[in-house]
């Protein structure tokens, strides 16, 4: 059977081109193995059909579900198996029972967002617990903060439906004694397993000698190999009445044994309401340590810990400085012990009494306690810790190779100590975080893995740790697993005849190797197939763009490590990756998209490696968001990317007509502004519109923007010379803007007549226009070109004392952002880059400052419901026109939760990308206006945002400023 033949007996997808390879090489790991294909299965048919062609052409199947494994578990170079596409259905939820069955590619989140409502959730949790799917918890064994009360996912999983190597559909769950005799009488692949396993684990010298050798059974987080000694736990070899059920050693294998289908999980009552963190500050890591065991004597929830190298990263994250609220001075450690109770009095008490501990110690200087909501923002600050570590700028990066040791509490401050001085030993200042309340600490050196002398320590580093754990009986693979990078320890941790049992598990599961091979037994080198070839020839990559902040384009696309924040679905919140959101498939994510240009850059033997069709295909559906380079913890700047990418290709394939139809939109409003009766006529004619529609590749459904009947400018000329002479708070420079000039005019007079009417001297100067068109269709010289005529402009203007603010979202804000990449002049860019303002946060700082009182506007009663442009939200806030809207005394605001809106300037014009524009919109943004009531204000302060919902929900969404100059009584 070829890879053709294969894809036509699919009801799925198959994909076996050099895009989807090259996206499906890396997870989040440091490994890089090019697959030969990529498998969507859609049903266990289709599951079957792929086991069937691994067996007859000596491949392998590597399943996988968000791909967020950091020990290289979902790399391989057979068939990378994603079932996150389809497998994701609920199947049967027990609530009497408190059970509930799944497909692996249910998130995690999103199930416990369903079981909420009936008291109920899954337990253990991960830092990427809203894209992490019950699958790869399965696969991984995974834990998370609350495995100290809950346990891990090995104590939650009840029944797994699998399918075997031989394509035998299996249902593993409890046996009793009688019920595991007669599946030893079976005849079949599964009677099989079922007598190895009890030969192999039957001889009390051999439990003996598993007890012994595995890590201590008090560390409830070890992944270290097959956990045979959980089976050995059983009626079957003792005399407990624990029940035998063979998920315990399916739980945490890897999919290495079989491959699943279905899971059946036990489910906790959630945990009790009332709530209570205490964040004890710490001078030192040993302090912080040697304080874990008497916390863990309190009834913690949650035991957590960040060090100060995590705490600095959060310093540059703009979506993680607001969480940075609680931190007294500079510690060099923080542990994060929370509370709980049904009683609101118990819980102090419980918080008080833990306080009164930590005091007596005198081993902490601070220890502020968080409740409500202030505890989600310190649980987001260090669960964002793994990704944040992305930002080390150069190559010198946080290497995950040790960072899943656990050790039992009482060892937890020798075993830290030992650690120290190795990592002493090694001249690394290694980085400390996570779970201390269950004996691990997620440790990682800092290593250039370009370097071969790194790569060397890369594995002489792990290796010696290998051994320290080992003195202490621990685990190697705590909660991350073995993969790639720790199961060739296997053999050292547990000892070798332990190991010798393990394959001969694997043997008669797998005896073809088809199932995830090189993971667990018969282990892929550690120091092989790393993401980047030791000592290579650095590829010189010249761009128009500056990159210099990352040292270059390709490091910038580096700084992805595969977390997959990007995968997070929209009831999550925030707003990356829009596209993703709408296709749920991977090659639309931030990561794809930074792994493809990294792939293409690093390995593309062109001339110009930008141009491949490849990577045109990946950035297709990319709406420049600018989300990910605030919500990605490691800020990958995909907008910036895109920009570039196009650039160098169009260079290579030349610029196409549609394209320059909407660059150069600015100065086809400039000849339709000459008529605009004529102008619009034309746009909302059904016979015109369509001739119009047809020839620029502008969807059909779409409304045409209209012409203002004045533009901005010659109104501004006329306001102006009418304006009455008086003293003026200040002065600000009001940027004309190509969309306000030409389609939004009414919106720049309500700006006008507001500041003017507020005491503010307007000064409106013969701007050029911002450039946005021109960068978002790659047009990067023409945007240089306007960028430095305005920073020329402006350069001598704006002040502290006299602003530059702007109505449009996208095109003010490109002084903040691609101005400072493209700017001959950095130095004037940069200043007036410090003095820019969206007029909302101009207005909010002069509410601030006292200049502007709610007592200058309406006492009516008005309920507005505002969305925010993304751009706004990337490189500024929404806070700032939530608190202008909020000022009229009796305004009643709420944000819309809504991401993109879908519409990204062209984008949801283009008649290929307005499905996908619409399927946007209509997540969070359409439904919450068409269920506001008719009398609720819809606001928008973005042009494309407003065309957006007039075309998804026919309703007309007002720019803050007209509705603060509607409310306006001065």
């Amino acid at each position: 059977m070829s890879l053709k033949q294969l894809k036509s007996n699919l009801s799925g997808e198959l994909y076996f081109d050099n895009l989807l390879k090259a996206i499906y090489a890396t997870d989040a790991s440091v490994y890089r193995i090019l697959p030969e294909a990529v498998a969507y299965p859609k049903d266990i048919q289709d599951i079957k059909w792929l086991i069937a062609y691994a067996k007859q052409n000596r491949t392998s199947l590597i399943p996988r579900t968000a791909g967020t494994s950091l020990a290289g578990q979902c790399v391989g170079d057979g068939i990378v198996v994603d079932v996150s596409k389809h497998f994701t259905k609920i199947i049967n939820f027990n609530e009497k029972e408190k059970t509930i069955t799944v497909q692996p590619g249910m998130v995690r989140d999103a199930l416990n967002n369903y079981l909420k409502p009936y008291g109920l959730f899954f337990g253990p949790n991960t830092s990427t617990s809203n894209r992490c799917m019950i699958g790869g918890m399965v696969g991984n064994n995974s834990s998370g903060t609350t495995s100290i009360q809950y346990g891990v996912t090995r104590d939650k999983v009840l029944e797994m439906h699998t399918i075997l190597s031989d394509g035998s559909e299996v249902v593993f769950g409890e046996l009793s004694k009688n019920e595991f005799q007669k599946k030893l009488e079976l005849k079949t692949l599964e009677g099989d397993i079922y007598r190895t396993i009890y030969s192999e684990l039957n001889s009390e010298v051999v439990q003996k000698q598993i007890q012994e050798n595995f890590p201590k059974p008090e560390i409830h987080r070890r992944n270290t190999g097959y956990a045979i000694d959980e089976l050995i736990k059983s009626e079957l070899f003792n005399t407990s009445s624990q029940k035998f059920n063979l998920c315990k050693l399916l739980c945490g294998s890897e999919g290495t044994l079989a491959f699943t289908t279905q899971i059946t999980l036990k489910l906790d009552v959630l945990p009790p309401e009332k709530s209570i963190m205490v964040a004890a500050h710490f001078n030192s890591i040993e302090n912080c340590l040697r304080s874990v065991a008497m916390t863990m004597k309190h009834n913690l929830y949650t035991c957590e810990m960040m060090d100060k190298t995590i705490l600095d990263c959060t310093k540059h994250n703009k979506t993680q400085q607001e969480n940075r609220y609680f931190i007294e001075g500079d510690p060099k450690a923080i542990l994060m012990c929370e509370l709980r109770s049904h009683s609101l009095d118990d819980v102090n008490k419980q918080a008080e009494k833990l306080i009164a501990d930590i005091e007596e110690t005198g081993l902490s200087y601070a220890y502020p306690t968080l409740v409500g909501p202030n505890i989600n923002k310190a649980n987001n600050l260090r669960s964002a810790g793994l990704g944040l570590l992305g930002n080390i700028i150069g190559d010198k990066k946080s290497a995950a190779c040790i960072e899943d040791t656990a050790v039992s509490v009482a060892d937890l401050a020798s075993y830290i100590s030992d650690f120290t001085n190795l990592m002493d030993g090694y001249n690394q200042e290694a980085i400390y975080y996570a779970h201390a309340g269950a004996g691990e600490l997620h440790l990682r050196p800092v290593l250039n893995l370009k370097k071969a002398e790194d790569v060397m320590l890369f594995k002489k580093i792990t290796t010696d740790v290998a051994h320290l754990v080992k003195k202490y009986n621990g685990s190697m693979s705590g909660e991350h697993g073995d993969g790639i990078v720790r199961s060739g320890f296997i053999k050292l941790m547990i000892g070798e005849a332990n190991y010798n049992i393990l394959k001969h598990i694997k043997q008669v599961f797998d005896a073809d190797n088809i199932f995830n091979p090189g993971k667990i037994i018969d282990a892929l080198p550690m120091d092989k197939n790393l993401r980047y070839v030791a000592n290579r020839a650095e590829p010189e990559i010249e761009t128009f763009l500056d990159f210099s902040k990352s040292e270059g384009i390709l490091r910038e696309t580096e700084k992805c490590n595969g977390s997959g924040d990007c995968r997070k679905a929209p009831e999550f919140g925030g707003v990356m990756c829009p596209s993703y959101r709408a296709t749920r498939n991977e090659k639309d994510t931030t990561r794809a998209r930074a792994n493809a240009l990294r792939e293409f850059l690093t390995n593309s033997s062109k001339a110009n490696k930008f141009d491949n069709s490849e990577l045109k295909d990946v950035f297709n559906l990319c709406l420049s968001c600018k989300a990910c380079a605030s919500e990605c913890p490691s800020s990958v700047d995909v907008a910036s990317l895109k920009a570039e990418f196009q650039y160098q290709y169009q260079k290579a394939n030349g610029v196409s007509l549609r394209t320059k139809l909407f660059a150069y939109n600015n100065k086809l409003n400039t000849y339709a502004s000459m008529f605009p009766r004529v102008s619009n006529a034309m746009f909302t004619n059904k016979f015109t519109s369509s001739i119009i529609k047809k020839a620029s590749g502008v969807e059909a459904k779409r409304s045409l923007p209209l012409i203002s009947n004045i533009s901005l400018k010659n109104y501004y000329k006329a306001f102006n010379k009418n304006s009455e002479v008086k003293k003026y708070i200040k002065t600000v420079y009001l940027f004309n803007d190509e969309f306000t000039n030409f389609l939004d005019s009414e919106i720049g007079q309500d700006a006008l007549q507001l500041l003017s009417a507020l005491n503010y001297k307007v000064e409106i100067l013969n701007n050029f226009e911002s450039g946005r068109a021109f960068i978002s269709k790659g047009l990067l010289k023409q945007a240089k070109t306007v960028a430095n005529k305005n920073i020329a402009l402006f350069k001598d203007k704006i002040t502290a004392d006299t602003p530059l603010i702007g109505i449009e979202p996208s095109a003010i804000l490109t002084f903040k952002d691609e101005y400072l990449k493209l700017a001959d002049d950095n130095a004037s860019a940069e200043a007036i880059a410090q003095n820019t303002f969206l007029i909302e946060e101009f207005l909010q700082q002069e509410i601030l400052l006292g200049y502007i009182k709610a007592e200058q506007f309406t006492t009516e009663v008005k309920v507005v419901k505002f969305h925010g442009h993304c751009h706004q939200k990337a490189l500024t806030n929404q806070l700032s026109s939530f608190a202008v809207l909020n000022l009229p005394t009796n305004y009643k605001v709420t944000i819309i939760p809504s991401g993109c809106c879908g519409m990204a300037g062209s984008f949801g014009y283009e008649k290929e990308h307005y499905n996908v524009s619409m399927e946007i919109g209509s997540q969070t943004l359409f439904p919450a206006v068409q269920n506001a009531l008719d009398e609720v204000i819809i606001s928008a302060n973005g042009t494309s945002c407003r065309h957006q919902i007039k075309d998804g929900t026919k309703k007309i969404a007002k720019h803050p400023v007209t509705i603060l100059n509607e409310a306006l009584i001065v």
